[in-house]
């Protein structure tokens, strides 16, 4: 099926055959699941996983192997082996499928499906971060080897906020049993539905033709799409990406921040570099604290809360004649002052001078677990204050990427629940 069509037509998402656990052939589909590839960054994390069931999804999104090259070959044949042993199968007709994940007063409901890709000019699909080119590589190397899209990445648009269209959709199917259900470690349940009726995948093709979404979670994995359909010159699978669409409208979304750990940088020798361009104030534990602290300051302007020693340093009030010598002028006054900007533009560009590579900086989306690796390794986490999502949205609306890991947005989807292989449609 050709999409590269006329880019007026909005978002379209398709439905596909899911590829689904088989519930007879696995503990639970609790013990299969995972975060996102990149939430699991620490090794004891990856092996939580890998001890939590035998065929966890974390094996195929995270293979551990010598080479990079044999991790995804390694990716590959697991996948093969779980379909043949029925461990993984297909649903029986293509879907668009329902998926709600609900914990408290949260509860987060969308659409997954294939989403036909559009030309990144026609700001159908908008990207708010830019993207390290060896995470493209590493994940378009995995999606080629497996020929499968393995997790959905998370888009956010926003409707009038009635319960028309896609909302009507989804609020009809949640009524019925759903295909699976489970609950996470983390307490959130997630349920799944498929929804095969002519009418309703009119009805949400009608709702999603005229809108605009913006990307929430997964800007490596849309610009690897993208790499992917590039290279294939022939319309087909690769033309489209698995997503899961949510109208924050009705089901707002939380927007919290990745933090920065610096390798081999004490927190010492960071404050030490300031130099008296930065205000720096200790401040008192514990970490909730230290982060209502941090709250208060970034709502007067920048702020960075620095971690590693045992104590929390609170670095705020930057030099304005600093600001102005080392941020970019050409860019407009929102992305100037964003926290992610002076971070990256002035305090590791300009004074710490530390490079935007994995040998020096790690990017972790959970704030104990940035604290405690700065304390273990003896180096400097940087906690940030979280964007607010109206900030993320007129940016990208005007062309214009925040720095990269600016934002993480949630609830995630799980990992896990409904795979799309590219050899079946």
């Amino acid at each position: 099926m050709n999409t590269r069509g006329p880019a007026d037509q909005g978002l379209r998402l398709i439905p596909f055959r899911g590829l689904r656990y088989v519930p007879e052939q696995v503990g639970s589909l609790a013990a299969v699941t995972s975060p996102p590839y990149d939430v699991v960054v620490r090794p004891d994390g990856l092996h939580h996983l890998e001890s939590a069931d035998p065929h966890n999804i974390v094996r195929l999104i995270l293979p551990q192997a010598d080479s990079a090259a044999a991790r995804h070959e390694q990716a590959a044949a697991t996948l093969n082996s779980w379909l043949a042993e029925g461990v993984l199968a297909p649903d029986p007709e293509p879907a668009l499928y329902v998926y709600e994940q609900h914990d408290g007063d949260i509860l987060q409901r969308g659409v997954i499906g294939a989403l036909a890709l559009s030309d990144p000019a026609d700001g159908i699909v908008l990207p708010h971060e830019d993207v390290m080119a060896h995470v493209v590589e590493d994940r378009a190397e995995l999606m080629r080897t497996t020929a499968a899209h393995l997790e959905p990445l998370l888009l956010t648009y926003r409707s009038d906020g009635d319960a028309t269209g896609t909302t009507a959709v989804i609020e009809r199917t949640v009524h019925r049993p759903p295909l699976l259900a489970t609950t996470t470690e983390d307490g959130y349940s997630h349920r799944l539905w498929a929804v095969t009726d002519p009418a309703d995948r009119a009805e949400i093709e009608t709702d999603l033709a005229g809108r605009q979404a913006l990307i929430a979670d997964g800007h490596h994995r849309w610009a690897t799409y993208l790499r992917l359909q590039q290279e294939h010159s022939v319309p087909g699978p690769w033309d489209f990406g698995l997503v899961l669409l949510v109208d924050t409208a009705r089901y707002p979304l939380r927007v919290r921040s990745i933090h920065r750990l610096l390798h081999g940088l004490p927190v010492a020798d960071a404050l030490d570099s300031l130099g008296g361009r930065f205000r720096v104030r200790t401040v008192g534990g514990p970490l909730p604290h230290a982060l209502d602290v941090l709250a208060e300051a970034a709502a007067q302007g920048n702020a960075f809360l620095l971690a590693g020693d045992g104590g929390f340093h609170l670095v705020d009030h930057p030099d304005e004649g600093l600001l102005a010598r080392t941020v970019p002028a050409d860019r407009p006054a929102a992305w100037r002052t964003l926290d992610a900007t002076v971070l990256h533009s002035v305090l590791l560009d300009h004074i710490w001078r530390i490079p935007d590579d994995p040998a020096h900086i790690a990017y972790i989306h959970d704030t104990a677990a940035a604290v405690e690796q700065a304390e273990r390794h003896g180096s400097t986490a940087v906690l940030m204050h979280p964007v607010r999502e109206e900030v993320v949205r007129d940016l990208a609306r005007q062309g214009v990427t925040m720095p990269r890991k600016s934002t993480s947005f949630g609830p995630k989807p799980a990992t896990g629940l409904v795979l799309r292989s590219l050899t079946l449609g």
